[in-house]
């Protein structure tokens, strides 16, 4: 972390100096890019964090290959394709984009607090609904702040501007599945104890070919469940859907607060394509001179 902040410092020093930035600091002063950037974010976070635990489950409790776990991640794409295109049309249609990101991030947060709803006995079809739900979120978001964000900044800007938009929905994604990881993991290591206590209170016998190294396997590969008599298999099931509801009850209070953070983006009437073709020439000519 200390390295991460040295060069990030060392970043913006250099950047405040360069004749010609590859991020100019003074795009942060536009409110929109300011604004468009968190969300991206946070987009970011929740999308993987979806993305990387929701298979996850899938293989862990309901006992899929990597293929069929990927598979069912359909809807979740399904809802991010269809509410894209909605949303675009809507856009193009009305010229009002602001309430799409409010949208999304509703229905983000709405299908992530329902995930931590899982169980072992959760049905597919329940499951593809939430799923449903995240994707229609990013969908109706991801591409609407970028249009957001095109539409407040000059057109010689527009480049570098979305790509930052893209670089931070990156970063987003990279610091998400690392902090929903690291929840994941001492949410575990906490509960698979109190499942093996709870056995060899009461069912001893369901403890027989558990040992240490297995244990230590399982983390790293959940192949080793099958190798558990029932009981334990059982158990050990129940240790990671809990530990799936910590994870998406972490993920919902971010998207939440991008929620509210998306009734700050300023909507602009978009540009005609005549003013975009003006801005364009402009562009163009401070570039040749």
């Amino acid at each position: 972390l200390l390295i991460a902040l040295a060069l990030t410092l060392a970043f913006i020093f250099h950047e405040s100096r360069a004749e010609e930035p590859i991020l100019p600091l003074t795009l942060f002063k536009n409110h929109t890019f300011s604004v468009t950037s968190i969300l991206a974010f946070i987009i970011g976070a929740g999308m993987f964090g979806a993305i990387v635990m929701l298979p996850l489950y899938l293989q862990v409790v309901k006992g899929d290959s990597a293929t069929s776990a990927g598979l069912k991640l359909i809807p979740f794409m399904i809802g991010i394709v269809s509410m894209s295109i909605v949303s675009g049309k809507m856009i193009s249609k009305h010229g009002h984009y602001k309430r799409y990101p409010i949208i999304g991030l509703a229905l983000m947060t709405t299908g992530i607090v329902l995930l931590s709803t899982l169980t072992e006995t959760t049905p597919f079809w329940k499951l593809s609904i939430y799923a449903v739900l995240i994707g229609a979120g990013l969908g109706f978001s991801m591409q609407t702040i970028v249009i957001a964000l095109q539409n407040s900044v000059e057109f010689k800007d527009m480049g570098v501007a979305t790509s930052a938009n893209t670089f931070f929905r990156s970063i987003g994604a990279t610091i998400g599945v690392a902090l929903f990881g690291t929840v994941y993991a001492s949410r575990l290591a906490d509960n698979l104890p109190i499942e093996v206590a709870k056995l060899k209170a009461s069912n001893p016998a369901a403890l027989v070919g558990a040992t240490p190294e297995k244990f230590a396997a399982l983390k790293e590969n959940t192949a080793v469940l099958k190798s558990f008599t029932p009981e334990l298999q059982a158990g050990i099931v129940h240790a990671f859907v809990n530990s799936f509801h910590v994870v998406f009850l972490t993920a919902a209070p971010i998207t939440a607060i991008g929620f509210m953070i998306a009734f700050a983006l300023r909507e602009t009437p978009l540009r005609s394509g005549a003013a975009h073709h003006a801005a364009k020439e402009e562009a163009a000519g401070e570039a040749i001179a």
